[in-house]
């Protein structure tokens, strides 16, 4: 099955704002760095259509376009509402397939790892992975893009599970890594992090790790 993803991304100072960034490293340059390594993983996983970035942003607007991506805009109000606004482009240009929604501070993701959990999303007629903490969610499937209602806020993973998204418990430590605060960098960083993330903290970088394709 061919797959849509919609990545959300806040950008601006706005975002990210329980991260602190390193000394010396510019906060928005560094939410910045997530979502592009976040987009540049999607837009390289074999079997995924398009993909659909929502962003009010225009600095992230303009270099994710470079990457091939479609550009939505943000309408305000919240995380659910970009997705919402994401899914809804997908269905205005009847798009194929299923659709995902992929959050954008996942530094550490590879291609490989998108690719296999919307693998073995494809049995499901809605599906989620959760995040590192078993608390939060980190990627949403639907086989029928009339049926992802998101509901990302405090413990969204027991809010997809009761609305009947079936919980994918998948070793991929790559892709469940989200990036929210200082310890979860330093998590990212140990697993291997894009190359845009890698160039900002090279400094941080934990010794004979390479950076994520």
């Amino acid at each position: 099955m061919p797959w849509s993803v919609v990545i959300p991304v806040k950008g601006g100072d706005h975002a990210k704002t329980r991260l602190q960034a390193p000394d010396g490293v510019d906060h928005s340059r560094l939410a910045t760095a997530l979502a592009l390594d976040t987009v540049a993983a999607a837009a390289g996983t074999v079997g995924a259509g398009q993909v659909v970035v929502v962003t009010g942003d225009p600095s992230i607007a303009g270099q994710v376009a470079a990457l091939g991506v479609v550009v939505v805009d943000d309408p305000g109000g919240g995380l659910n509402p970009a997705i919402a606004a994401g899914v809804a482009h997908l269905a205005a240009h009847a798009t194929d397939g299923g659709v995902a929604v992929l959050l954008g501070d996942l530094a550490s993701v590879r291609p490989a790892d998108l690719a296999t959990a919307l693998y073995a999303a494809v049995t499901h007629p809605r599906a989620y992975v959760p995040d590192a903490d078993d608390s939060g969610t980190v990627l949403l499937t639907s086989t029928t893009q009339g049926r992802l209602v998101p509901r990302f806020g405090g413990r969204s993973d027991e809010a997809h599970r009761r609305a009947g998204f079936v919980r994918l418990d998948l070793d991929l430590p790559h892709l469940r890594r989200d990036v929210d605060d200082e310890v979860s960098l330093r998590a990212a960083l140990c697993l291997g992090v894009g190359q845009h993330t890698a160039a900002l903290l090279a400094h941080l970088m934990v010794p004979d790790r390479s950076p994520t394709a």
